[in-house]
């Protein structure tokens, strides 16, 4: 590693003032991407803000909403009653995120902050259709994403919380890198009152989006063989050692009609 500053601020604006203050600067959540990335020196941040003092955590269950707090890890959401009755498919996906040692570090703050191409919450906040809420505004998910590792985030902006819709039925389902776990490919499909939503993620050079004709088609008949027919361009999908984007196109239609017979 590079040398840093460290502070561990216990008030929000305090944290806000750090990062404002040094565009150098970094915040620090959990830490399962950020510090593998400062062992690897392929960031020298002039100082570290780390977030696990301001009291960012929990979860609230309301009829209509799932909320959950930026530094809740992926353990807490995995393991939650309330999330696995509200919203099962979130809890899925939590559970799916890692190993136990990375859920029980990793937030969701962190990694919707990261918004690493491979992720698992971003599929389920863009189909979800939730909402980011910051230290300063709220900004919904079609306009948070922004291409890989890109959001709409400022430097000095720190995410608070994530308010998530409670669906009518939704499912998730990932295609899994056997090493990193990360997802070569996931789907998350949501059924709400106003039609159908489909995120995918680990596919695109781009990040996670979402897939319209898959939408429109479940949204007039919510069932597998409904996409049956669909294929997906390979253009702009990833290709690697793992899985050509023809394969990885080939993935995001099977993955996405068993989410929707999960769901």
């Amino acid at each position: 590693m590079y040398d840093f500053a460290y502070e561990k601020p216990t008030a929000l604006a305090a944290a806000v003032a750090s990062l404002a203050g040094d565009m150098e600067a970094k915040a620090l959540a959990g830490g399962q991407t950020f510090i593998p990335v400062l062992k690897q020196r392929l960031n020298k941040p002039s100082t570290v803000v780390d977030l696990a003092s301001l009291g960012l955590v929990g979860i609230t269950v309301t009829a209509e909403s799932v909320t959950i707090g930026a530094m809740t890890t992926h353990g807490e959401v995995a393991l939650s009653v309330a999330v696995q009755k509200a919203i099962p498919a979130l809890a899925n996906l939590a559970s799916m995120i890692g190993d136990w040692q990375v859920r029980h570090r990793g937030t969701i703050g962190g990694s919707l902050a990261n918004n690493d191409p491979s992720a698992c919450y971003p599929s389920a906040v863009l189909a979800l259709g939730a909402t980011i809420v910051t230290d300063r505004r709220r900004i919904a998910a079609d306009d948070y994403f922004q291409g890989m590792f890109t959001t709409a985030l400022e430097q000095d902006e720190i995410i608070t919380q994530v308010i998530f819709p409670i669906p009518q039925k939704a499912a998730y389902q990932k295609f899994r890198n056997p090493a990193s776990r990360y997802a070569m490919v996931g789907v998350f499909v949501a059924k709400t009152a106003s039609g159908v939503r489909v995120a995918v993620t680990g596919a695109a050079q781009g990040g996670v989006f979402r897939h319209a004709a898959f939408e429109a088609a479940l949204s007039a008949n919510f069932a597998p063989d409904a996409i049956a027919g669909i294929a997906t361009s390979a253009d702009d999908l990833n290709s690697d050692i793992h899985a050509s984007a023809e394969y990885r196109a080939h993935l995001i239609g099977v993955m996405a009609k068993r989410a929707v017979a999960a769901a």
